[in-house]
């Protein structure tokens, strides 16, 4: 992209780079996987806990926090006798006994909920719920200091709380959670005009710029085709000035909010660096879920009119105010398919531009410098990989443990360059959230997007290697293949208990109640 990310390209630059890395549709339920090693229909967050239908409330895998069958990376490594430390979203149960401080993290600075101002008011975009918990430590705190910037104040608590106990010689472990680039978008004053005009050409040309950088970087296929421009989205050429300058601004200000936050990420590392602790720590970043398409207020609109009037009186809801306190500001699905390109679809969907993110490993035992891996890796697969680093072992492996087993695949021997992949062509991965489901096997790719989500509320088949946008369906041709993959569905269905519902802002009306449509 043509945002300026000067500590993430340095940090790609002496690491591996992954173009095959899966998270799930959406936040809560990929931070369940990464956290826990399991699949998020195991972890609790089977569904998001703000979308829960009536079939799923109450059932396991559906509790809308980690669940009890599943312990914390966190947990594991403090009792491994690591230091443990937490800033930032968490979107993992809003109540106590299910906080970071409950889950296994010695010092936390934490939002609980998933986005809401990035300033000191602690406003919540919701007038059910119209302000955000914080907790440090384990204690809720009812006041943040005056002047109070997520991503700043995050990366503070981190580099403080490794400043605060270093000298014991025990090792850490921290999950730094930024709430950037979520909306509401937000940024300091002297950041809002740092991409003044880069953007007035509009979405549909930067989409070809960014598509074609990643064919010369070998990102993607020298062939490869992006999805299509959405027919819900308006070529850019036939917007109004005034739809122009206002939509170019929205991307302005994302793109400010993503390089302030590769800024504090510089702040961190060069801090460790400094303590001469960087090299001997391993550095992991990663997306929790694709571009995202839904605007707030259009939103509101739709499904609550009440809620938009509220939005209106609340929060600062006029174009020129963007990045402001207080503001409502996301830049919509146009922007978003900038964001997905080559990929189908964006967040919410299991389609590749929801859930295949980015992710760049460095460190101790990478021995990448700046190599790209089209290997296939999942959010799962962190625990064991860190499991593995740290030389610990998961309590399932206990004897009489009713815990549940991690079912990730640990990137060390990628990682140290031994092998390519870590898994073969006949391992699979499953997806399923919002009644939208996938299976990836190899190349290969069955997904289900329901109607109103994007898709044809039917199974399709797609080669990824070959046609990494999904533009061409192959179920027709490859009915045995169809045949096969559905067993995996229906395995991946009863492994993990997957109840089926349609509730979600990405979903679609009426999904098929089945686990496969009828012959």
């Amino acid at each position: 992209g043509e945002i300026r990310t000067p500590n993430l390209d340095a940090l790609a630059a002496r690491g591996l780079k992954a173009t095959n890395f899966y998270a799930a549709p959406t936040c809560s339920p990929t931070r369940s996987m990464l956290l826990t090693g399991t699949d998020n229909h195991v972890a609790g967050l089977g569904n998001m806990a703000e979308f829960l239908g009536p079939d799923q409330k109450g059932k396991p895998g559906y509790e809308g926090h980690l669940s009890e069958r599943v312990v914390s990376i966190a947990s594991v490594l403090r009792d491994a006798g690591y230091h443990t430390y937490m800033a930032g979203k968490w979107h993992l149960g809003e109540e106590s006994p299910n906080w970071p401080a409950d889950r296994g993290f010695e010092r936390d600075f934490t939002l609980m909920q998933g986005g809401g101002s990035n300033w000191a008011d602690m406003g919540y975009p919701n007038p059910a719920h119209p302000h955000l918990t914080f907790t440090r430590n384990g204690q809720k705190i009812d006041k943040l200091p005056d002047d109070h910037f997520s991503s700043a104040a995050f990366s503070d608590f981190i580099i403080q709380s490794v400043d605060e106990q270093k000298g014991d010689g025990k090792p850490f472990f921290a999950y730094l959670s930024f709430q950037a680039v979520h909306s509401p978008f937000a940024v300091p004053d002297d950041w809002l005009d740092r991409y003044k005009g880069q953007y007035d050409k509009g979405y549909d040309v930067l989409r070809a710029e960014r598509l074609a950088r990643m064919k010369d970087m070998g990102l993607v296929g020298k062939d490869a085709t992006g999805f299509p421009r959405l027919p819900t989205i308006p070529a850019w050429d036939t917007l109004t000035p005034e739809q122009r300058q206002v939509s170019a601004r929205k991307m302005e200000v994302y793109a400010a909010m993503l390089s302030n936050m590769d800024h504090h990420i510089g702040r961190v590392l060069d801090h460790l660096r400094a303590n001469g602790q960087l090299d001997n720590t391993l550095v992991i970043f990663i997306s929790d879920n694709g571009a995202e398409p839904l605007e707030l207020l259009e939103l509101a609109a739709k499904v609550d009119p009440g809620m938009k009037t509220w939005l209106e009186k609340n929060w600062d809801t006029r174009p020129e105010s963007c990045g402001r306190k207080l503001s409502i500001c996301d830049y919509g699905a146009a922007w978003a398919q900038v964001g997905s390109v080559p990929f189908r679809m964006f967040k919410g969907q299991v389609a590749e531009g929801g859930i295949r993110v980015p992710l760049i490993v460095a460190g101790p035992g990478v021995k990448h410098q700046g190599d790209v891996s089209d290997a296939v890796l999942h959010a799962t697969d962190l625990m064991p990989t860190l499991l593995k680093v740290a030389g610990a072992t998961h309590p399932s492996q206990q004897a009489g443990s009713t815990l549940a087993p991690i079912t990730g695949k640990s990137w060390v021997p990628l990682l140290r360059g031994e092998v390519k992949a870590v898994r073969t062509e006949q391992d699979w991965i499953g997806w399923e959230l919002f009644g939208n489901r996938a299976v990836r096997q190899g190349d290969w790719k069955l997904l289900y997007l329901v109607r109103g989500a994007g898709g044809p509320g039917e199974w399709q088949l797609f080669n990824l290697r070959n046609d990494p946008a999904e533009l061409r369906d192959l179920s027709k041709e490859q009915p045995e293949r169809v045949k096969a993959m559905l067993a995996l569905w229906d395995e991946y269905v009863k492994t993990n208990g997957v109840i089926l519902t349609g509730d979600g802002p990405f979903a679609g009306p009426n999904p098929h109640p089945a686990t496969r449509e009828p012959d």
